[in-house]
């Protein structure tokens, strides 16, 4: 493989990361505050993606406006999912939570089954996304520039809000001991409504992103999507905002750059992401920055 080949991988690699990386984020925070795999929130990763194709095809709305009405919608959703079907269960089993999870995601696929069908839908590409750029031999397009972007703009803001704001504060100190926050008189299910609201919100982002990548949305994308982002997750150290988004980039260098090295594994490249999460929990179950639980937070 020549280097412009090299660069052009990498370059490629980032950007599929960066989309892993936003959904992974969402896993993460969610686990740091109810110890839940959120198995559903792939599928609030496919509802943004469906979100935006309405937005742009049947409100004619430009692409910025449709990414933006994506994220408050399953915003939305993600704060409702928890009300009606996590909320009654917080002090039941975690099994319980789980197989709710689960059947979550069945739900939303199931509805979007019904309405939409289950044949892909072409998702209308902006024209300024779909520019070339030419660095030297390299030639990327203009989408795989912003999403990266847009990843690390957004992993500050969430770093902002955990770190430097009060509710940043309550959600840290909500994940020590729910009890202990709600005798201090913070509203414990407000301040998990806005993990929800954030972390469904970047998946929105982050489906969107994917469907002007991969010009098609279907019911289903989000499921091997989500399993992905959620090994992302665990490989960074679940628990972590940081570790979710450099275990979200190291699968997507991996299955980009591997495959090109070897084009004989590229029938396996969805394999990678999970030989990672074997690995990781046979070796290092915390991850690369995982979280000692009992001191520290995200």
């Amino acid at each position: 493989m020549d280097t412009s080949t090299f660069f052009q991988q990498m370059v490629n690699g980032f950007s599929l990361g960066s989309m892993y990386a936003l959904i992974a984020i969402g896993y993460t925070m969610v686990y740091g505050v109810l110890r839940l795999i959120n198995f559903a929130h792939g599928d609030i990763m496919m509802v943004g993606a469906y979100v935006a194709l309405f937005s742009m095809t049947s409100l004619h709305l430009p692409f910025v406006a449709a990414l933006v009405i994506a994220a408050i919608v399953s915003a939305l959703i993600g704060i409702a999912t928890d009300k009606i079907a996590y909320k009654p269960l917080r002090k039941a089993p975690r099994i319980s939570l789980l197989i709710t999870a689960i059947g979550i995601s069945f739900l939303l696929e199931n509805i979007f089954n019904v309405i939409f069908g289950g044949t892909p839908r072409a998702f209308p590409v902006p024209k300024f996304m779909e520019q070339i750029i030419n660095f030297g031999d390299v030639t990327i397009t203009t989408v795989t520039i912003i999403v990266p972007i847009v990843t690390l703009v957004l992993l500050a803001f969430v770093l902002y809000v955990l770190y430097k704001t009060k509710y940043g504060m309550a959600i840290r100190a909500l994940a020590f001991d729910i009890q202990t926050v709600n005798l201090m008189g913070i509203d414990a299910n407000f301040i998990i409504a806005i993990v929800f609201a954030i972390g469904s919100s970047l998946a929105a982002i982050a489906g969107a992103f994917w469907a002007v990548s991969y010009p098609s949305v279907d019911p289903l994308m989000g499921v091997l999507i989500g399993l992905k982002a959620f090994a992302a997750a665990v490989l960074g150290g679940i628990g972590s905002v940081g570790g979710a988004v450099i275990g979200g980039f190291i699968i997507g260098f991996t299955e980009v750059v591997v495959v090109a090295f070897i084009p004989e594994l590229a029938g396996f490249k969805d394999a990678f992401a999970f030989i990672f999460l074997i690995f990781v929990l046979l070796f290092k179950p915390t991850g690369i920055l995982g979280i000692n639980f009992e001191k520290s937070r995200f």
